[in-house]
């Protein structure tokens, strides 16, 4: 703050300001050279175009259109906090887990706790392992998830599909815990 005041008094200051009685000196940040003066008067209008060259406007119109951008197969991009990987597995292993925890509350009677505690985490680590190879093979192959999207069943909608099954699982093992038992 105290270099942002000392540069504002500087420039904010005349060209000559009396050091002392005795002498002055001239500002030296205010000396701006003739080179860099504009020669266009200061309130005029000024308009900036663009021209791409001939060759460059032949090329776009005669190539195809890309259908889509090439994705990263980098490792680091790939499981990033906004890459293409982390929120598309977790919200396959959410409607796998969903499912199967609603399954076997019907037929067993046992709530969520009650099935990880009674041998569901081998399962829980087999089917997470499994299904980010399945989901991380494509993607390394650089394959994106939008390219093979047809009709119905698109990206978008697993991608929804997969945070409403989030949002169940976690709303099921919250009920389960506050009311202490299974659901149904």
């Amino acid at each position: 703050m105290a270099a942002s005041s000392a540069m504002q008094s500087i420039l904010a200051s005349p060209l000559t300001r009396v050091v002392s009685n005795r002498s002055t000196r001239v500002n030296q940040f205010l000396i701006i050279p003739t080179s860099y003066v504009s020669p266009v008067p200061r309130n005029a209008i000024m308009r900036v175009r663009c021209m791409a060259k001939k060759e460059q406007l032949e090329s776009e119109t005669t190539s195809p259109p890309q259908s889509t951008p090439k994705i990263s197969t980098n490792f680091y991009d790939l499981l990033a906090f906004s890459g293409p990987a982390p929120e598309r597995i977790n919200g396959r292993l959410a409607m796998i887990g969903f499912v199967s925890a609603m399954a076997v509350e019907l037929s067993n009677g046992q709530d969520v706790f009650a099935q990880i505690s009674n041998g569901g985490i081998p399962w829980f680590l087999g089917t997470s392992i499994l299904l980010t190879f399945a989901s991380l093979i494509p993607l390394f192959k650089g394959i994106s998830v939008e390219s093979k999207s047809d009709g119905f069943m698109t990206s978008d909608a697993e991608m929804w599909n997969g945070r409403f099954a989030m949002l169940g699982l976690v709303a099921l093992a919250f009920t389960e815990y506050v009311k202490g038992g299974t659901l149904i």
